[in-house]
C-alpha cells in the first residue's frame, strides 16, 4: 500500500567548492601541479602570474553602480529562468583584490621554483622481450606464436596460462592456427631469451632456467650441478628448509650443500621485475616540505610548486565590464552569465589552492612540533608515539582532514626525505611507564634479528623475552605482527647453513 507523508531530515552536505578543496588536499605535488593544468586548460578566466596592474582594484571604479543594479533588476522572462548566482553583485567579479591572486610568500620554499620534474622514460617488459624476438626469430609464422607468448605473460615474467587455452585464442582471436607441440618449441626459444628465467610456468622451472644459463659460462661448476638437482629432485624439501633430508637423500655433505643453496639465493624469483627495477629506481619524490633547522629553531616551507602563482583573468574582467553598459541585449547578458560562472569558477579554485596550503602548513608545523627531537637529531628512536588524532586535535580539523594531508606527501629534511605516514606510529608503554613508539620496538626487533645466529634464528618467543628484558611488555602475538610488519619470516624460514 502507498502512503504518502511529511518528514524533516537533518543532512549534512558539502558545497562544491568544499568537495574542490578536499580533492586538492589529498593530492601530492606532481599530481597537483597536473590538477592546475588542467584546470588552466579547461577554464579561461584563470590564468598563470600575478596582476601587475597597480590601479587593478580600481576596475569597477567608472562603471556606473545604477546601470549594474538595472541589469539585476530585470524581469527574468528576458532571460529565462533566473539563476541565483546572478544575484551576486557584478563588482564583486571586476573587483581585482589581492584574494584574486595567488602567490609566493615566506611560507614557500623558492629554490625548486625553475626546476623541473624529471620523468623516467624506460623501454617496457614486453617491448624489451619483443624486440628480441623480432630480432632472433625469423621464422613469420614462429614469430607471431612467440609475440603472443610474450604478450601473455604476467608483469612477474610468467606464463601461468595452460598452452592449450593459448592455441585456442590464437585460433579464434587471429586466426593463427598451431598445436600444443608447436607452441611449445617457441615457447622453449623464448625462455632463452633475456632476463634468464623468463617465460617459465612455476617457480622452478624458471629457477632451474637460470642456473642452466649459469651451467653454459660455468659448465664445471659443482655447485650449480647439485643446485639444479636439488631443485628437481627435492624442491619441497629445499622450500621446507629441510636441510638434514636433502644431504641423506642427494648423498652431498652440508659444505656442499650450503655452496649450492648460495648458487640458488642469488637467483631472482620474479624476472619479469629486472627489466622494470631501472624504471623504478627512476622514479623521483618531489618533497611537498622542507624542514629547516637554523640553531636549533625548526623552520617548515612548503614547496613552491605547491603554491602556483594564479589569478583571473583581466580580459574577462574587462568583458563583463564592457556588459554592463550594454545591458539591454539578451544574447549580450547570456555571454556575462557565462563570463561571470568561469571568473566565479576561476576564484573559488584559487581560494581551495589557498585553503589548501593553509591546511598543509599547520598540519606539517603541528607535525614538527610533536616530534621536535627527531627533526633536531634525525634519530628514529626519538619518534614520539603519534597517531592522526592527536595533530587533529591541535589543529581543530578532523582526522580524515589529516590521513588526506598525509597521503603521498613528503618532507626534506637535513638527514633525508621522508613519506609524512613515517612520524605516525602506535604507542607503548614500558615497566617504567613512559610511553614509546611501536617504530622504536620495531627497531630493536630488527636489530635483534639481523644479529642473531642463522644456524638456530630467534623465535617469536625469545625476540618476546629479550624486549621483557628491556622493559618493553608485550605479548608474543604483538612480536609476530610487528615482525610480519617488517617482511621477516619466522624463525624455521630464517634458518641457514
Amino acid at each position: 500500500m502507498l502512503k504518502q507523508s511529511l518528514s524533516q531530515k537533518l543532512l549534512q552536505k558539502m558545497s562544491p567548492q568544499q568537495i574542490q578543496y578536499i580533492k586538492l588536499l589529498q593530492l601530492g605535488t606532481i599530481d597537483f601541479l597536473e590538477r592546475v593544468e588542467q584546470e588552466l586548460l579547461d577554464n579561461p578566466a584563470l590564468e598563470k602570474g600575478l596582476d601587475s596592474d597597480p590601479n587593478a582594484n580600481d576596475v569597477y571604479d567608472d562603471i556606473d553602480k545604477s546601470d549594474v543594479d538595472k541589469t539585476d533588476s530585470q524581469s527574468d522572462s528576458e532571460f529565462g529562468e533566473s539563476d541565483d548566482t546572478w544575484d551576486k553583485d557584478i563588482a564583486d567579479y571586476l573587483t581585482d583584490s589581492n584574494e584574486s591572486d595567488y602567490g609566493n610568500n615566506d611560507d614557500y620554499n623558492d629554490d625548486n621554483e625553475r626546476k623541473e620534474i624529471p620523468i623516467a622514460t624506460n623501454q617496457s617488459f614486453y617491448e624489451y622481450l619483443s624486440e628480441q624476438a623480432r630480432n632472433n626469430i625469423m621464422n613469420e609464422h614462429k614469430l607471431e606464436l612467440a609475440l603472443h607468448l610474450i604478450g601473455s605473460l604476467e608483469e612477474d615474467g610468467y606464463l601461468r596460462r595452460e598452452l592449450k587455452a593459448i592455441v585456442m585464442d590464437l585460433m579464434f582471436t587471429a586466426n593463427i592456427q598451431t598445436t600444443e607441440e608447436e607452441l611449445l618449441k617457441v615457447l622453449l626459444e623464448v625462455q632463452q631469451m633475456d632476463p634468464a628465467g623468463i617465460g617459465a610456468r612455476d617457480l622452478k622451472e624458471c629457477l632451474i632456467l637460470q642456473l642452466e644459463r649459469k651451467l653454459e659460462n660455468y659448465p664445471t661448476s659443482a655447485s650449480i650441478n647439485i643446485a639444479i638437482k636439488i631443485l628437481n629432485e627435492q624442491m619441497d624439501a629445499f622450500t621446507k628448509k629441510h636441510y638434514d633430508k636433502i644431504t641423506k637423500v642427494l648423498k652431498i655433505s652440508e659444505e656442499e650443500l650450503k655452496d649450492s643453496i648460495n648458487e640458488i639465493i642469488k637467483l631472482n624469483p620474479k624476472p619479469g621485475h629486472s627489466s622494470n627495477d631501472s624504471a623504478s629506481k627512476d622514479q623521483y619524490v618531489s618533497p611537498d616540505f622542507t624542514v629547516i633547522n637554523e640553531d636549533g629553531e625548526l623552520t617548515v616551507l612548503l614547496n613552491s610548486k605547491n603554491a602556483p602563482e594564479l589569478r583571473v583573468s583581466r580580459s574577462y574582467k574587462d568583458t563583463l565590464k564592457a556588459y554592463s553598459s550594454n545591458n539591454g541585449n539578451k544574447k549580450l547578458k547570456e555571454s556575462a552569465q557565462y563570463v561571470k560562472q568561469k571568473i566565479e569558477g576561476a576564484k573559488w579554485f584559487i581560494e581551495s589552492i589557498k585553503q589548501r596550503q593553509h591546511t598543509l602548513l599547520q598540519t606539517m608545523r603541528t607535525i614538527v612540533e610533536l616530534q621536535n627531537e627527531f627533526f633536531q637529531e634525525g634519530d628514529e628512536t626519538m619518534l614520539r608515539p603519534m597517531i592522526m588524532k592527536d595533530v587533529a586535535d591541535i589543529i581543530g580539523m578532523d582526522i580524515s582532514t589529516v590521513s588526506r594531508v598525509a597521503n603521498s606527501k613528503y618532507v626534506e629534511t637535513s638527514f633525508g626525505i621522508f613519506p609524512l605516514k613515517y612520524f605516525f606510529s602506535e604507542g607503548l608503554s614500558t615497566s617504567d611507564g613512559e610511553e614509546v613508539s611501536s617504530r622504536e620496538i620495531k627497531h630493536i626487533l630488527k636489530t635483534a634479528i639481523e644479529s642473531e645466529s642463522k644456524e638456530k634464528p630467534l623465535t617469536d618467543e625469545k625476540l618476546m623475552e629479550i624486549l621483557t628484558e628491556k622493559g618493553y611488555q608485550i605479548a608474543r602475538r604483538t612480536v609476530a605482527k610487528y615482525r610480519e610488519q617488517l617482511n621477516i619470516p619466522v624463525a624455521r624460514l630464517r634458518k641457514e647453513l
